[in-house]
């Protein structure tokens, strides 16, 4: 007899406890009122995965919002896209997710100031941005490691994002999609002037790149980590976030690491 699977130590031969969340939208919220009707709706303490109802922003969420919680993720599709969650489907939920495939997803940490003084923090499971918040381009240099790479980039702004964030804005800015399990995080320039044809660059995950604001006075820019924002950003860096980690289940077949590959043969 095979050994049963684990999720969060527990047997899945048990019956599972399930908590389940939904967004404000009335899909998910009908969603959400037909699962709790057939499974009973632990607390978020007390659970053993968390089910969330919504779109890819809603997900998002949920992922920054349960961090610490340490419990896997499995999203049911109550929004648009749905590229980071499962198809909603009300039977079987039980056989489903114990039938799932675990994906682990790192984020990375940001570090701003702004023109005030002030220094924020904040994690990006898909990207960390800065972008020109005015009529005038942004005018950044870019520091990896230490070292100076690119003295003056003329240009909308630039983001670092990771795997999992790389089929999104990264991939809009046309930036490369990068598979899950690859230590590497995309670099990639947001409609770029000079100079003209640089794209970005393919990083270690364990690089910290800074970008700096060569002209914070005429030219503002904004620094976003997911949704987090914030404006008149002198310096921003960005840096692997070490120790933490989100767990997000999959149903077979329809691993997010399938999705990033199929995104690269969707036209």
């Amino acid at each position: 007899m095979e050994p049963d699977r684990i999720i969060q130590g527990i047997p899945m031969s048990q019956e599972k406890r399930f908590a389940f969340v939904g967004s404000g939208s009335a899909a998910a919220q009908s969603a959400l009122e037909e699962l709790t009707a057939l499974h009973e709706n632990s607390a978020l303490d007390d659970c053993d995965v968390i089910v969330a109802l919504g779109g890819d922003g809603f997900i998002l969420r949920c992922l920054h919002q349960y961090l610490d919680l340490g419990k896997p993720i499995y999203g049911m599709n109550r929004g648009t896209v749905g590229f980071l969650l499962n198809e909603y489907r009300p039977d079987e939920l039980a056989q489903r997710i114990e039938n799932a495939n675990e994906e682990q997803l790192h984020p990375l940490q940001m570090n701003a100031l702004s023109t005030n003084g002030e220094e924020v923090q904040a994690l990006a499971f898909n990207e960390i941005s800065i972008l020109r918040c005015s009529s005038q381009s942004a005018n950044l240099k870019i520091t990896i490691d230490g070292q100076e790479r690119l003295d003056k980039l003329i240009c909308d702004g630039a983001l670092v994002a990771t795997s999992a964030g790389s089929t999104a804005y990264n991939l809009s800015a046309h930036g490369p999609v990068i598979p899950l399990g690859v230590d590497l995080m995309a670099l990639t320039a947001i409609s770029p002037f000079r100079p003209r044809r640089w794209r970005g660059a393919l990083l270690p995950r364990t690089a910290e790149v800074r970008f700096d604001n060569l002209d914070p006075v005429k030219r503002p820019l904004l620094a976003s980590a997911d949704h987090t924002e914030i404006d008149d950003v002198v310096s921003l860096t960005v840096s692997p976030c070490e120790g933490k980690m989100v767990r997000m289940l999959f149903d077979p077949g329809h691993s997010l690491n399938e999705r990033i590959l199929r995104e690269q043969f969707t036209f």
